[in-house]
């Protein structure tokens, strides 16, 4: 992902470690805040593959650490639930200032109650999500019940929440339970999208069944079936952010026509060493993501490049077959068409002992269904080999490379 990273003052006034990840083309038609569970960081990795899963659909998110957490300054000692949602304020602030308002809130737990409450007091957010998200702020009480006494006695104690150690102050716990999430979803009118697993052992799931009562419509509930608290599971999280970037759609506005910063048909971008080989594409506006297998060191996100290039042929050649098909009213009900490639030795070649004597072949095969004789099978086949991609790899190429 294109990643900026940024600070901007939180509500104490300590400077916020936060990123804005990007779409490959540099041009996001809305801009979101995510909001992480407050035992973790904007680094965790189902919170880069929720991001991940959004910019490829044309979304910018900026993600950020809560006041005393991660990379951020403060003590998180000092900080409450309030304070948190004055936070998402800020965040909210920084884009309008310096990008463009926030369209989209995305929380996770605890992070997910703070969007609920942060929602009605941002006037461009039209959509928010929660994942696994407590009905009540003060579910966290659940969590640290062994050290409530030792808070109310001497004023804070240490606790220990999802394995990290926290300071927490009396005037934390005060807070939370002085916040009522039930009233403000009551109230409020803004599209919602409730994620929770049946699973979760931190959060359980009745709590988003209570969210889902309360809230009014639009609202939309999805089951993350097998997935834990932290969506610990690569294919949760990425399956989170693709729903989540798909329901959105719906209920956000974006610019009719997207202007990419590039002048060509494509445009490819590739992140930092963590990112692997994970590769955001945009060709003519469209948004992919290819990638390489993880056993050689990708992250399996998406396909490898030659299986973009099989994939060219592939649907050059099916698009084509159409083309001649409805052309000539023919009946063909359905074309597939398999492609294969592969580095082997020309039948013709006079030189088998070299590497160099290899050629690239395409193995292609189509299946055309339909009420065809044998003499319109035999004319499709032809026409596959006059379509445009085929001609071109046939072709001799040249690729020009110079520095932009």
């Amino acid at each position: 992902m294109k990643k900026e990273n940024i600070q901007f003052e939180g509500s104490t006034g300590d400077k916020l470690s936060a990123a804005i990840h990007f779409p490959a083309d540099d041009q996001p038609h809305n801009y979101v805040i995510f909001a992480h569970c407050f035992t973790c960081n904007k680094n965790l990795n189902a919170v880069r593959n929720i991001i991940l899963s959004m910019t490829k659909k044309g979304f910018a998110v900026l993600s950020f650490d809560f006041t005393g957490l991660g990379q951020s300054e403060g003590e998180f000692s000092d900080t409450n639930f309030s304070s948190n949602i004055d936070d998402l304020i800020k965040a909210s602030n920084y884009l309008k200032e310096n990008y463009r308002e926030a369209s989209l809130l995305i929380g996770h737990s605890l992070g997910g109650a703070a969007v609920l409450m942060a929602a009605d007091l941002i006037d461009s957010v039209a959509a928010i999500a929660t994942i696994g998200a407590p009905a009540e702020a003060d579910h966290v009480l659940n969590l640290i019940e062994d050290k409530k006494e030792e808070i109310l006695k001497k004023g804070e104690a240490k606790v220990n929440i999802g394995g990290r150690p926290f300071k927490i102050k009396k005037q934390f716990l005060d807070d939370l339970q002085s916040k009522d999430n039930l009233k403000k979803i009551k109230d409020l009118r803004k599209a919602l999208l409730i994620l929770h697993s049946p699973q979760d052992q931190t959060v359980d799931i009745s709590n988003a069944a209570t969210l889902y009562e309360k809230a009014h419509h639009p609202k939309s509930f999805i089951s993350l079936d097998g997935a834990d608290h932290l969506l610990s599971n690569k294919e949760d999280s990425l399956y989170a952010g693709e729903v989540i970037a798909t329901w959105a759609d719906r209920y956000i506005e974006k610019p009719k026509q997207q202007k990419i910063s590039t002048d060509s048909q494509t445009v490819a971008f590739i992140g930092k060493k963590e990112d692997q080989y994970t590769t955001q594409i945009v060709a003519e506006g469209h948004h992919l993501i290819a990638d390489e297998p993880e056993d050689v060191g990708g992250n399996n996100f998406g396909t490898s490049p030659y299986g973009l290039l099989t994939s060219a042929l592939a649907a050059c050649t099916a698009i084509t077959l159409r083309m001649y098909a409805n052309r000539k009213n023919w009946d063909v009900d359905e074309i597939l068409v398999h492609v294969d490639q592969d580095q082997r030795y020309d039948e013709d070649s006079q030189d088998c002992e070299s590497d160099n004597s290899k050629i690239t072949f395409f193995d292609r095969s189509i299946e055309i269904k339909g009420s065809l004789d044998e003499k319109q099978r035999k004319r499709l086949i032809e026409i596959a080999n006059k379509c445009p991609v085929h001609k071109t790899l046939e072709s001799k190429i040249k690729v020009e490379t110079k520095e932009r």
